[in-house]
């Protein structure tokens, strides 16, 4: 798998940028605020229909403009493909690949498998229970359309039937009986968003494990628990045993979105009692247990997206990251170079970045 061309329109600080890559390393370095991430964030969503600052499409445009294009052309399997995503102020994204237009995010995910790497991946262990759950959901939805179209469901359905709730706690009661239509397809949908997330933490677990020993010297047993709300077991039951309290509360407060990740570092909860340096080495773990899953799962190297993160590491951890990424299609971006130069790490391509222009 391998992304050849990126062509952009109006998009953030760049008016217009076609630009060819290496099938290795790439490396994109500048001052800061200079447009290096903006190049990664399009090749993400050209791939997931998503930003990964969850930034509106809007706020993609380039300023004074009314809409944005992305194009991107990339080789899968000896397959071309190209996706063109058209944003718009006034309206919805248009998709199309290969020139056919798709209706749903569903026909675009997998087309290209991408890890993406930040320093914001701290956030994955330190913050709430959302954005663990970001994290599986979006791994997921590339690897299995049939989850994709799952949680798509289960959404809907949670929307409409928070929906409802909110409606009858303003005194609609003879609204009531129509739950029980709303929780029998939440359930439908549900239990296989729980069956899947418990199958790939398991998978996801028995990689971590052996990478983070490494990483920590054999020191230290990192070990990835799924903590679902419910069961399934008991999810149906609970749904109805719960309801005067979801009523009263006008929310859902029973299935998987409310599940969590538990990430035990020596049997002790790292997210609680962990330092930022175990948080930091936990988080490198999960982003190198997702290249293997990846790889594992659709039998070729997904494209690596590297944000500013050697900054962040200190110099083993550089030298780990840099030796298990060897031979798969890396964009990278930094302030400088040295790094690089120091690591002694191929470097295929290098790209100058100032003010939304590139100097190859």
């Amino acid at each position: 798998m391998i992304i050849e061309r990126l062509e952009l329109d109006n998009y953030r600080n760049y008016e217009k940028l076609e630009l060819d890559f290496s099938d290795k390393t790439n490396i994109f370095y500048g001052d800061n605020a200079q447009g290096k991430t903006n190049i990664l964030e399009a090749v993400f969503i050209c791939c997931t229909t998503k930003s990964h600052k969850r930034s509106k499409d809007s706020e993609i445009i380039r300023f004074g403009e009314k809409e944005a294009h992305i194009r991107l052309f990339l080789k899968k399997n000896n397959i071309d493909y190209k996706i063109d995503m058209h944003l718009r102020k006034s309206a919805g994204k248009f998709v199309a690949i290969n020139s056919v237009p798709i209706r749903a995010a569903v026909e675009l995910m997998g087309v290209a498998n991408i890890v993406f790497f930040s320093p914001e991946d701290l956030n994955i262990i330190k913050n709430g229970p959302s954005e663990r759950r970001r994290f599986v959901d979006m791994e997921l939805c590339q690897l299995n359309k049939i989850y994709l179209e799952d949680i798509s469901k289960y959404n809907k359905c949670l929307l409409q039937r928070n929906k409802l709730l909110k409606d009858i706690s303003f005194g609609n009661t003879y609204l009531t009986d129509t739950l029980d239509v709303w929780d029998m397809q939440l359930f439908e949908s549900g239990k296989n968003v729980i069956k899947y997330r418990d199958k790939f933490i398991k998978e996801m677990n028995e990689i971590i494990k052996v990478i983070h020993s490494s990483l920590s010297g054999g020191r230290e047993e990192l070990e990835l628990i799924y903590e679902p709300n419910t069961s399934i077991e008991d999810f149906e039951k609970k749904l109805s045993s719960n309801r005067n309290k979801d009523i009263k509360m006008a929310t859902t407060t029973t299935g998987p979105h409310r599940d969590d990740m538990n990430f035990v570092l020596n049997g002790v909860d790292l997210r609680k009692y962990g330092s930022q340096g175990q948080q930091r080495t936990a988080a490198l773990s999960l982003k190198l247990s997702e290249i293997e899953i990846v790889k594992r799962m659709i039998r070729d190297d997904p494209i690596l997206l590297l944000d500013d993160v050697l900054s962040e590491l200190d110099e083993n951890r550089q030298k780990y990251l840099l030796e298990s990424i060897g031979g798969i299609q890396t964009l990278i971006t930094c302030t400088g170079i040295d790094d690089f130069i120091k690591s002694r790490i191929d470097i295929d391509k290098t790209y100058k970045v100032v003010n939304g222009r590139i100097e190859e």
